[in-house]
């Protein structure tokens, strides 16, 4: 199927690992031209260089805090500047950060909102007036957890967070659609990253990756984690031309783990 994203333009929040590098890997692999946005210079360049050398596209690659709205207005200003205009804005940028209510002092609300709600926000409002003049119209997708619509004991500030970005991006989603801009979401269950494999090294040493991630105690009914790709390739669905008449909607990337639709 061709997902009609050849020479579209990209901005890709949290680029430089995990979901966010997949999904820049495989919008690259799309023929898009793609911009990727994170804090580390060194971590940048390594993920710019793979993204090169797997697909021969030669990405651009932003220093700058998410959190911060100057520094996402000027990641917005210098990536349209060079590739010529933006089309699509993956916010991806995050961390996990759950910890129980009694534990989670005001600072640590204030950075976790700062950085997946409100960098969410700057990035796209800075990018709404390239969005505007996208050819066939602008999409955004919000990288968020399945713990936003399905919060548990002890996953403050993150779950309170992610259900945040479900509901801005519900609210974007009908704001913007005059303007032909689709808003849409993910929520992301287990999928291999480096946190995951922390919690492998440190709980189950004994056991390859493999075993680890088909272990029946993780509950997922597809019986694995996921992996990065798997989410790159949903979110990659959801900006494309065949998904033109999807907007305001959430999609599960969990393996079935959720109770929620």
């Amino acid at each position: 199927m061709d997902l009609g994203l050849q020479h579209k333009k990209a901005v890709v929040t949290g680029g430089s690992k995990g979901i966010g590098l997949a999904t820049a890997l495989t919008l690259a692999s799309e023929g898009v031209q793609v911009a990727i946005v994170a804090r580390d210079e060194e971590n940048l360049k390594q993920a710019a260089k793979r993204i090169q050398e797997k697909t021969g596209a030669a990405p651009i690659w932003i220093s700058a805090d998410v959190s911060v709205r100057e520094e996402a207005e000027r990641a917005v200003w210098l990536a349209a500047e060079r590739l010529g205009g933006l089309d699509i804005l993956i916010n991806n940028a995050g961390t996990s950060a759950a910890h129980p209510f009694p534990e989670v002092e005001p600072d640590i609300w204030t950075a976790d909102l700062d950085l997946k709600l409100f960098g969410a926000v700057h990035f796209s409002r800075a990018a709404l007036p390239y969005l505007r003049e996208a050819e066939g119209g602008g999409a955004i997708v919000n990288v968020t957890a399945i713990g936003g619509k399905t919060p548990g004991a002890s996953t403050l500030p993150t779950s309170v967070s992610r259900a945040a970005g479900l509901a801005l991006t519900k609210a974007m989603s009908k704001d913007l659609a005059g303007d032909g801009i689709r808003v849409n979401a993910v929520c992301i269950g287990l999928i291999h990253s480096d946190q995951i494999e922390r919690k492998w090294k440190s709980a189950a040493p004994d056991l390859t990756w493999e075993e680890f991630a088909r272990d029946p105690g993780h509950g997922i009914p597809l019986g694995r984690i996921g992996e990065a790709q798997e989410a790159a390739n949903a979110i990659v669905f959801l900006v494309s031309e065949a998904a033109s008449y999807i907007t305001g909607t959430s999609l599960n990337i969990d393996g079935g783990k959720s109770a929620v639709l």
